[in-house]
């Protein structure tokens, strides 16, 4: 098990890293360069830059001032989603390659996130999409890595229960 965690490790760890990265720069740009609530078109009727904050979960589920438990939850469900991945990744074939990759994709929007809990209590969101009056739920780069790692996962999952059965 030892050599096949090494094997696979820079697959694990290098997107983790870039995601973690990424994620702390632009939202780092975005509260350098927009006041709280402003908003910056960038094609018009479709997609803005906005610097809201998100004490929440996604779709800003428990983002209330005056829910205080939520933040321990999250913290925790972050902290525990990360050690889940963590040991998923361990226990996986070393040709189950695809999967790393979707973990790491996981892994580091789950911990791009925590890091904003930590250091703000709260989320930096700053990708508006829309159309009309019709918005999407702001989100940021660290959101966008769970989302589609965990689609990518369970495509992974469902096709492969498929050609099993």
């Amino acid at each position: 098990m030892a050599s096949q965690f090494r094997r696979n490790y820079p697959l694990m760890i290098c997107p983790a890293l870039l995601i973690i990265i990424a994620d702390q720069i632009s939202k780092f740009a975005v509260m350098r360069c927009l006041k709280l609530h402003e908003s910056v078109p960038v094609i018009s009727g479709f997609f803005d830059l906005v610097h809201v904050r998100n004490k929440g979960m996604a779709f800003g589920f428990l983002n209330r001032p005056d829910i205080n438990f939520g933040f321990y939850m999250l913290v925790a469900a972050s902290i525990g989603a990360i050690v889940l991945l963590t040991v998923w990744f361990i226990n996986l074939k070393k040709s189950d390659n695809f999967t790393v990759l979707t973990l790491s994709l996981i892994l580091g929007g789950a911990a791009g996130n925590l890091i904003d809990r930590l250091r703000f209590r709260e989320v930096v969101d700053f990708i508006d999409i829309y159309v009309g009056q019709y918005h999407w739920p702001a989100f940021n780069v660290a959101d966008s890595a769970i989302t589609v790692g965990a689609l990518l996962l369970a495509f992974t999952m469902f096709f492969r229960q498929k050609s099993l059965g």
